[in-house]
């Protein structure tokens, strides 16, 4: 039986994980400030990451086979549990993103050689304790995050840079309903100008796969993406279906400067899954899950 610490892990795909997790029979301590109590099952420790004295104590003199780091924003975050779990875990598997790619553009897919996160610049001076800079700077602390821990990492680390996550009628993210809206209003969807494709995973995808990095033993970043890119276009185009198709036309709006709507990206950096693959992990193409996704988030039939 692995003993297995989640830092956060109470929605989305955490919880779907945390499942998964205790299903195989691992004792599986889900780490959070608090305020929503684990997926039944789990164990709790309560403490706020960013106060690592408080982290720390609430650690104690445990130790794990595997950390899953679901909520590590910051450079200032990755290095308090650096010092935390150092000598405190066999392997930590810190949650990262396809948003550390953000100043790439490129039309061929991305591999995780396209950033090496020990040559990122750490700037923990800048305002990382601002929760309005953090997800303003989201990318970049996700960078930032992964050169701290890539710098003589202290334990086995895996960065898994995940791709656009679609699916589960708990989708808090409200990407899925800003296009229904504009559907339904006959509003314009905004798109950018070029608009690029991008690459997704369906949510119980990524939490099989985080499941399956736990029981392996590389180390350093690996793109985790199903197959086939989606544009605006496709998604825009699976929202109108649900709600009725034909009797639902879609208008975009082209912005060249200015905000655009969620899933519009005017780089190309979609990432290329050859390595999580050759490592023996078959991800899905993104039409297999594409519909179900959509309609099961938008709670429609």
């Amino acid at each position: 039986m692995r003993e297995v610490l989640v830092i956060g892990g109470n929605r989305y795909f955490g919880k779907r994980l945390v499942a998964r997790l205790l299903a195989a029979g691992d004792r599986v301590t889900v780490l959070n400030r608090g305020s929503v109590p684990p997926p039944p099952g789990a164990a709790r420790l309560i403490a706020d990451r960013d106060d690592e004295a408080a982290l720390a104590a609430a650690v104690g003199e445990r130790t794990f086979d595997v950390v899953i780091d679901q909520v590590c924003y910051t450079p200032r975050q990755a290095a308090i549990a650096r010092r935390v779990f150092a000598g405190r875990t066999v392997r930590y598997v810190m949650t990262s993103t396809v948003e550390v790619y953000e100043y790439e553009d490129r039309a061929e897919p991305v591999g995780e050689d396209a950033l090496d996160a020990a040559t990122v610049i750490v700037t923990t001076e800048l305002p990382w304790q601002e929760p309005e800079f953090v997800a303003e700077y989201y990318g970049e602390g996700k960078r930032q995050a992964e050169a701290v821990f890539a710098a003589d990492p202290p334990f086995p680390y895996v960065a898994v840079r995940v791709a656009h996550v679609l699916g589960g009628a708990d989708d808090f993210t409200g990407r899925l309903a800003h296009y229904a809206d504009r559907i339904r209003s006959g509003e314009p969807v905004a798109v950018a100008v070029p608009n690029r494709a991008a690459t997704y995973i369906d949510v119980e995808e990524i939490a099989a796969f985080l499941f399956w990095v736990t029981h392996q033993d590389f180390t350093g970043p690996v793109n985790a993406a199903s197959h086939g890119p989606l544009s605006t276009e496709d998604i825009v185009t699976e929202v109108a279906g649900a709600l009725g198709g034909a009797q639902r036309p879609v208008r975009y709006q082209p912005v060249e400067v200015g905000a655009v709507s969620p899933f519009s990206f005017a780089r190309a950096y979609a990432m290329d899954n050859s390595r999580a693959e050759s490592l023996g992990f078959a991800f899905s193409h993104t039409k297999d899950w594409l519909t179900r996704a959509v309609t099961e988030t938008l709670g429609v039939n």
